[in-house]
């Protein structure tokens, strides 16, 4: 499938797309050209799509682990299944890590706790909140696709290159 070259060479305008992608799962709206706009959608919507169709694909499993007073002890845990784990990996290699912002008046223990286990907060956020929202608006009026929006805001003043805001539905 052909591409966009947009005006870079592979290396950068690969990055560029990838740091567009991620700031617009993790925001849920940029502002860019419209060239570039297309391609983040495309991109965009094949995330979301993985996330939808995996959301739910997880399996609750019993572990017996010894704690430090050497006392067995039964952990009921969440696991993903096959296809959800290889989805979470193919979206962990294209999307860049955002650290989770920090509180207003929260310490450096708290924001460490809160955030801890959470190291890919950008694909968390699509298993989460972005897959169930979608996967419920499928379930109900039954449509599949079509989950971001391009609002024209007009042409840049410079280069006169046509501005957009690419927003999810």
């Amino acid at each position: 499938m052909a591409t966009r070259k947009l005006g870079r060479p592979t290396d950068q305008r690969k990055a560029m797309l990838r740091n567009l992608v991620t700031n617009f799962i993790w925001y849920g709206r940029i502002e860019t050209t419209l060239a570039r706009a297309k391609e983040v959608s495309r991109i965009a919507e094949h995330m979301i799509t993985l996330a939808v169709n995996e959301c739910d694909n997880t399996v609750e499993v019993t572990k017996t682990t010894n704690n430090d007073k050497q006392q067995t002890v039964e952990l009921k845990v969440q696991n993903d299944l096959p296809s959800k784990l290889a989805a979470r990996r193919q979206m962990m290699s294209y999307l860049y890590d955002i650290p989770m912002p920090r509180n207003d008046k929260e310490t450096k223990k708290e924001y460490k706790e809160r955030t801890g286990s959470n190291n890919h907060p950008v694909v968390e956020k699509l298993f989460r909140e972005i897959g169930p929202k979608y996967k419920a608006r499928k379930a109900e009026k039954g449509i599949g696709g079509g989950y971001t929006r391009i609002i024209k805001k007009g042409p840049r003043r410079g280069d006169a290159a046509e501005m957009v805001i690419l927003e999810l539905v």
